[in-house]
């Protein structure tokens, strides 16, 4: 059952641990982290029964733990997994579907790509901005794909780090595919793009033909954490302009880089979009002092934010809902932890997706959904 404060449990679904959920209308869609299972669509019209209605399975070598619907579509990364490959005759990039049945998609498409494949990405209905690994170049790029004909996606413009197009004469200057696209996020005419070890960066998309670098920004070091996504805040507070920067817990660029400083939620003023300016961030402060196991920290705040309290996918430590109302002292308001799912040593709370009626849908890379509203 869990337990929390300000939190009430709705209902658990037993599911295939899961990268990713995303609610539209009735239907919640989940990306799973490991074959065979690949995508699922959740019947979620009865909150308090929810009740998966159609799967996809993936091959061994492969994962599709990422998914994102819009205007009828469904689009799912598949991506190498735990250092696979694609069977033979199979591949790596997005497989897409026509929802208009969500209980019995119609693939109609299987974009490929090279490497190990599409990451994350996020899609608006129209168009996909996406991380794939590209020929001649090192480590994930931002892609924009036009998905107006689904069956036919069209690329329409690319932007890398420079450094990253080997095939074009440019030579890295970090070890390995330390800087490399994770998440672009569309707000407007602007892509706000997490680039792992290489900080974040903002483009402007008004031609998506040639995208164009605005700010840039990279603070691993002095701390040691990846930047995992760059979400806008999508109203003012104080009179300014503000994201949420999420770096994630796992693997440090440098062991002695901030041990006992875990990774965590940074409020940064984009006012000046050209010069993005770290104001806070929140750590839950037991964690704060000590060397805590990796994963036990941050991963991930919802991508819509319209509300001063946020909801964020916090690794072992559950779901933390912060309040962002004092950019400089962001503090927690609410908080559920999970029971430690079958076959696991502990949570691990890897999204979270709000829907319409204001619940909670919070993800386990282990096993299971958690479907939660505020008291």
């Amino acid at each position: 059952m869990g337990h929390g404060e300000g939190i009430r449990e709705v209902a658990w679904l037993d599911c295939a641990g899961s990268g990713q959920v995303v609610v539209e209308g009735k239907y919640a869609y989940l990306g799973h982290m490991d074959p065979p299972h690949g995508t699922s669509v959740v019947d979620v019209s009865d909150p308090r029964n929810p009740r998966i209605v159609w799967e996809a399975d993936i091959p061994t070598g492969l994962h599709s733990h990422k998914v994102r619907v819009a205007n009828g579509i469904m689009v799912a990364n598949r991506e190498t997994h735990r250092g696979g490959s694609a069977p033979d005759g199979d591949y790596v990039g997005l497989r897409i579907w026509d929802i208009a049945d969500p209980r019995h998609p119609r693939e109609v498409c299987r974009w490929k790509c090279a490497g190990t494949g599409v990451h994350r990405f996020t899609f608006d209905g129209r168009y996909a901005y996406i991380s794939p690994e590209m020929e001649g170049y090192v480590g994930t790029i931002v892609l924009i794909l036009d998905l107006a004909d689904p069956a036919h996606p069209q690329e329409v413009g690319r932007w890398w780090m420079p450094g990253q197009h080997v095939a074009g004469g440019e030579t890295p200057s970090w070890k390995g595919r330390n800087h490399r696209c994770h998440h672009p996020i569309r707000r407007g005419n602007r892509l706000y793009v997490s680039y792992w070890y290489g900080g974040g960066v903002i483009l402007d998309i008004s031609d998506m033909g040639r995208p164009r670098q605005i700010a840039a920004f990279d603070w691993s070091p002095p701390f040691g954490w990846p930047t995992h996504s760059l979400v806008p805040v999508d109203f003012p507070i104080a009179g300014h302009r503000w994201m949420l920067v999420a770096d994630e817990h796992v693997q440090p660029l440098d062991p002695d880089l901030s041990p006992e400083l875990p990774a965590g939620l940074w409020m940064v003023d984009i006012t000046d979009e050209t010069r993005p300016i770290p104001v806070g961030m929140f750590q839950l402060p037991e964690l704060v002092g000590t060397s805590s196991p990796l994963m036990t920290a941050c991963h991930q705040p919802v991508e819509t934010i319209t509300d001063t309290e946020v909801p964020a996918a916090w690794f072992a430590s559950g779901l933390r809902v912060i309040d962002i109302s004092n950019p400089l002292a962001m503090r927690q308001v609410a908080w559920w932890m999970p029971d430690v799912p079958a076959g696991a040593q502990r949570v691990c709370s890897n999204d979270v997706c709000v829907d319409g009626r204001g619940l909670i849908y919070l993800v386990d890379r282990n096993r299971g959904m958690s479907i939660l509203e505020r008291t």
